[in-house]
């Protein structure tokens, strides 16, 4: 990996920028009166396979969390645990509304609604998943689509595309030849999120918003992700605006939250070959110096407002602007034996490296992402 790590992101340095209120209200202000396209942007072919395990746990706790969870989350646990590991996040009945309950896909229409709706009263939504579940996201989209329109005043029009298996990857055994199974065929795999690229390349709007499909809170709650939502697309809308003839590569404006111990990756420097430095999303796998990831301030919420079009309307070719030599190594074990594979550049890291980059910071209450089960017992999901 080519990367050089110079230091992690900071208020303190500026590379990482506090909004003053008087910036916060601009930016809230060109949101609001801006008459262009919007798509919200949804990764939501991951399955719970993780978020159920403390359930299985044996002890006290484990019993403890089980009875908390079948008294205060619509979900029903007499579901047997494979079928409860294997069903999308998306799908799972995440919250509670009195008599009725909703998914985090549902949570997303309500938030399209709020935040991602045209001048035309249009909401598009683009959601990435699972082959196997892309008839059952259709059809819970199209079972509810009609009441959430009359309840918000809007109309949806949804994507939903899965990863195309030509980004799928080759698995290598321990001597670093192609995996074979035992009917002799070559072992391969999804190529991780990396490989939504292709999938956000067909998006053709002037702005996309992109988040997790995990990161959902209740209605009530809602109010600072709307709120911050709106302000970093009225600043991408200004930079855009006045990077103006100079624009010659994607911009993103990414939310970065105070890190409270959170796993996974934060806002860096880097430097270039040429000697320049760059801003960049990395993961923790990649931070060779843990010191680093330890001085870290700020994590990485996957809050993304993003413009893939260029100053005279143009869509960019994604393709061109990534790090090829980002790409993760990951091993996994199939059929008792060892299997390696090399992941393509991560959707918001590596592919998204040669981007403009601004990292604002944002306040924690946006980010309430539902990692395991007992996530669901926090005041917001209930």
């Amino acid at each position: 990996m080519s990367l050089i790590i110079e230091k992690a992101a900071s208020v303190q340095d500026g590379t990482i920028i506090r909004l003053t209120p008087e910036q916060e209200s601009e930016y809230l202000k060109i949101a609001e009166s801006f008459e262009g396209t919007l798509c919200k942007f949804t990764p939501a072919s991951g399955a719970a396979t993780r978020m159920f395990k403390p359930l299985y746990e044996e002890g006290e706790n484990a019993d403890r969390l089980r009875e908390e969870l079948k008294a205060k989350t619509p979900i029903d646990f007499s579901i047997d645990r494979d079928t409860l590991a294997s069903t999308p996040k998306g799908l799972l009945p995440f919250h509670k509304y009195g008599m009725f309950t909703r998914t985090p896909l549902e949570e997303h229409l309500v938030e399209g609604a709020m935040y991602a709706k045209d001048k035309d009263g249009k909401v598009k939504l683009h959601f990435t998943v699972s082959e196997e579940h892309l008839e059952d996201f259709k059809n819970l989209f199209n079972r509810f689509k009609a009441g959430y329109e009359n309840r918000y005043n809007c109309t949806y029009e949804a994507f939903f595309t899965t990863q195309d298996h030509a980004t799928d990857v080759t698995a290598y055994d321990e001597n670093g030849n192609p995996f074979r199974k035992e009917d002799g065929t070559i072992l391969t795999r999804p190529a991780g999120h990396g490989a939504l690229l292709k999938n956000l390349n067909l998006c053709d709007e002037d702005f996309i918003f992109i988040k997790n499909i995990d990161n959902v809170v209740k209605e009530p709650f809602l109010d600072d992700t709307v709120k911050w939502k709106k302000i970093l697309l009225g600043m991408a809308i200004k930079i855009k605006n006045s990077i103006g003839d100079k624009l010659d590569r994607p911009i993103r404006v990414c939310g970065m939250v105070k890190n409270e111990g959170e796993p996974g990756g934060g806002p860096f420097v880097c430097k270039e070959k040429d000697g320049t430095t760059s801003l960049q999303i990395l993961e923790s796998v990649q931070i060779e110096d843990k010191s680093l990831m330890k001085n870290s301030t700020h994590f990485n919420p996957v809050d993304i407002v993003c413009c893939i079009k260029d100053s005279t309307g143009n869509k960019f070719d994604l393709q061109q602007f990534t790090d090829p030599t980002t790409g993760l190594s990951v091993e996994k074990t199939f059929a008792g034996r060892k299997a390696k594979y090399t992941e393509l550049p991560g959707l918001w890291n590596g592919s998204m490296s040669l981007w403009h980059t601004i990292f604002v910071e944002v306040p924690i209450s946006t980010f309430n992402p539902v990692k395991t089960v007992a996530d669901l017992l926090r005041p917001v999901h209930q």
